[in-house]
């Protein structure tokens, strides 16, 4: 295959790797500040408007047409992201501007977009006042808001139904308020502080709204359109563009967290494996970043309400210097302040690595090598050039496996969890290690026609037992790897439902900026596409995401699952024959592993706990949640160290900080790995 088309799949493959957020996004403006009502479009932006339009019905992989449904659809994204929460338009508000809808058809194929901007001031224009009012209620009413009530808040409100009236939205600020109030004051700040602290971080929300430019309002209404389309397809301003392109370089500097912006929050996406934030240990995806400080002992700055790029701005910094962070976990029951040193997040900190699993087979200790793959990575450049040793995820796990079997593993275990993708040549390439040849992965394009992909080499590298793990972040190329393996029945796979990403994008140049298409969708050698449903692990083990809210199937819009011919026959392997023998020794084994209860014992929890709690506004009553909320992690830790013979802790904080060079594996990642490698000693057993 010619190395464009190899490049071609790797950048749609390596966006979701990478966690790169694409959703509207303001940026830094370094002119005057024109008043909000003043904005209007420019004569490019009318221009790329229509250029979008004609990209996207022309050469989108679906066939996309601009009828009513769609543009019902747009109309719908758009007020969504004006309004998420629906705290700002009332119903008949909101159904005003969808009756508007006929307009957005002149907007996208004529570029007069002057309809676009009346929308987004109307419903800014409510935010600005509401910033307004609540910045006067909190410095002249402070003794307004009570903390005895027995009512509760709910601060998502993206499922909810747009409220009726004024009285409706005058609540839901009220009892906003009195909720970040309180959050505040549980960190042991009184009420004075609190209000002090929370009118700092209105004055800033203000602030940033005030800047907001034309690029802003064009950028948000046209990825309000093209994510319409799908999730994957969306439109990249200048400046944007120039982030992304260094993104796709794998230069990555800071922390290496993948941020995006969430109402008014900045929120952690994922963190890149083996950059600082994911060596601390302590920051967590879901995280939002409430305040960025510099040095060991600087000042903590608010940066809730800030625009994506200036929170970025501030979290980069000089390789060695360090950067405090302020977050609150997503169900807003904590916050606390991380240390992070700066450093290079070279793609070194993501190679593929090695490390023993020892396990007991009728008493005699068994050695499983693991491989784990946080992304698949190729150095094209070193590749054209013929430089010798260029680092690939093939060459390096090709080596590790070599270097394991010196050590004389019983089996071997790929470990693709949280693993975004990457290089679809590497995904093919890693496959022909284990097999001798044959097709691996199917790309179908807008006008059906099939490519096969596959190995030819007639070579194995590795022909001994083999299991793959995977989880809900697993993704494009680690969902064709396992897939392949699962095909062909030359490997167990476990763990959980990959995410489900099987679509292909490719960047295409405009008048001023890019846009990100969907152009092709992957499909399994056995016929079936990746997309929405991902692999189905052949042993499934509890899962630690909520599958409704992570994965391609919890995302809006997203290209329908079909199907293509297979290439190969349904299979019918040893292993499949051997699956209800394997699943009932893992099942009678993990009753007495305290490390596996523990890990069934947080997918519970958090099944219990999923969806969108809210929280009290009585000071006593959300004290009285948390101490519940603590007490509960503490009794399943208890009981995973009861259960190893290990001294109870008295208190959650009485646990010894992990080391941030340390990376053995927490208690969760150890079951699931000596788990795995107990089930693919079962499968050696039964198959001799």
């Amino acid at each position: 295959m010619q190395a464009s088309l190899w490049r071609w799949l790797f950048i749609s493959l390596l966006l979701l790797s990478l966690g790169i957020s694409l959703q509207a996004t303001a940026e830094t403006s370094t002119r005057e500040h024109t008043p909000l009502a003043e904005l209007e479009p420019s004569s490019s932006q009318r221009q790329v408007a229509k250029e979008v339009t004609r990209l996207l019905t022309h050469q989108h992989f679906a066939d996309i047409t601009l009828d009513s449904k769609l543009e019902e659809q747009a109309m719908e994204n758009y007020l969504q992201q004006l309004d998420p929460n629906k705290a700002l338009l009332t119903r008949s508000e909101a159904e005003a501007l969808l009756d508007r809808t006929s307009e957005l058809e002149a907007a996208l194929v004529k570029g007069e977009l002057d309809f676009a901007f009346d929308v987004f001031v109307t419903v800014t224009s409510k935010q600005k006042k509401r910033l307004e009012d609540a910045l006067t209620q909190l410095k002249n009413e402070l003794d307004s808001f009570d903390f005895t009530s027995e009512e509760r808040f709910q601060a998502d409100r993206r499922e909810a139904d747009w409220p009726e009236s004024q009285a409706e939205i005058e609540t839901y600020w009220q009892h906003r308020l009195t909720h970040e109030l309180l959050s505040l004051m549980n960190s042991e700040q009184s009420a004075e502080e609190a209000r002090d602290l929370l009118v700092r971080r209105y004055e800033n929300r203000l602030n940033r709204l005030k800047q907001t430019n034309n690029d802003d309002i064009f950028q948000s209404f046209m990825n309000a359109f093209t994510t319409s389309v799908d999730p994957h397809t969306n439109y990249l301003t200048p400046r944007r563009s120039d982030s992304f392109n260094i993104q796709m370089k794998l230069s990555l500097e800071g922390i290496g967290a993948m941020l995006q912006s969430e109402n008014e929050y900045t929120k952690v996406v994922s963190l890149v494996p083996g950059g600082p934030a994911d060596r601390q240990g302590e920051l967590e995806p879901t995280d939002r970043i409430i305040g960025v400080g510099q040095s060991k002992d600087g000042e903590i700055e608010n940066v809730i309400g800030w625009r994506l790029d200036e929170v970025v701005d501030k979290i980069r910094g000089p390789k060695g210097s360090t950067v405090r962070l302020e977050v609150l976990a997503a169900d807003n029951t904590e916050r606390r302040v991380i240390e992070i040193e700066r450093n290079a997040v070279q793609l070194e900190d993501q190679a593929a690595s090695k490390r023993i699993i020892k396990t007991q087979v009728n008493g005699e200790t068994r050695k499983v090598g693991v491989i784990e793959i946080p992304t698949f990575y190729l150095d094209f450049e070193g590749q054209q050039n013929n430089t010798k040793d260029y680092r690939s995820t093939t060459r390096d796990v090709k080596r590790l496996i070599d270097e394991l079997q010196e050590e004389d593993i019983d089996g071997l275990v790929i470990d693709l969890r949280n693993n975004g993708g990457g290089a679809l040549q590497e995904a093919n390439s890693l496959v022909g290690l284990f097999i001798p040849r044959g097709p691996v992965v199917q790309v179908k394009d807008a006008d059906g026609n099939v490519q096969i992909l596959g190995d030819n080499d007639g070579q194995v590298h590795y022909n001994g037992p083999l299991g793959v793990v995977i989880n809900r972040l697993s993704a494009s190329a680690s969902e064709i790897f396992a897939g392949a393996i699962q095909d062909y029945g030359r490997g167990l796979v476990v763990g959980e439902q990959s995410f489900g990403k099987g679509t292909v994008q490719t960047i295409l140049d405009l008048s001023e900026g890019q846009l990100k298409i969907t152009r092709a969708k992957f499909y399994r050698i056995s016929g079936g596409s990746t997309q929405h449903k991902g692999v189905i692990p052949d042993i499934t083990f509890p899962p630690l995401y909520d599958s409704e809210r992570i994965g391609e199937s919890a995302s809006e819009n997203a290209l329908a699952w079909d199907q293509v011919e297979p290439v190969i026959p349904p299979r019918n392997s040893a292993i499949q024959s051997m699956i209800e023998q394997l699943e009932s020794r893992h099942l009678e084994r993990v009753r007495d592993d305290p490390n596996f209860q523990f890990l069934q014992a947080q997918s519970q929890w958090m099944q219990d706990n999923k969806g969108t709690p809210s929280v009290s506004l009585n000071r006593k009553v959300r004290q009285q949640e948390k101490k519940k909320e603590e007490a509960a992690q503490l009794a399943m830790e208890n009981r995973r160290r009861e259960g190893l013979g290990m001294e109870p802790l008295k208190s959650l904080d009485d646990e010894e900080p992990e080391d941030p060079n340390d990376r053995e594996p927490t208690p969760v990642d150890l079951a699931i790995l000596e788990e795995t490698g107990n089930i693919l000693m079962d499968f050696k057993r039964l198959a001799n």
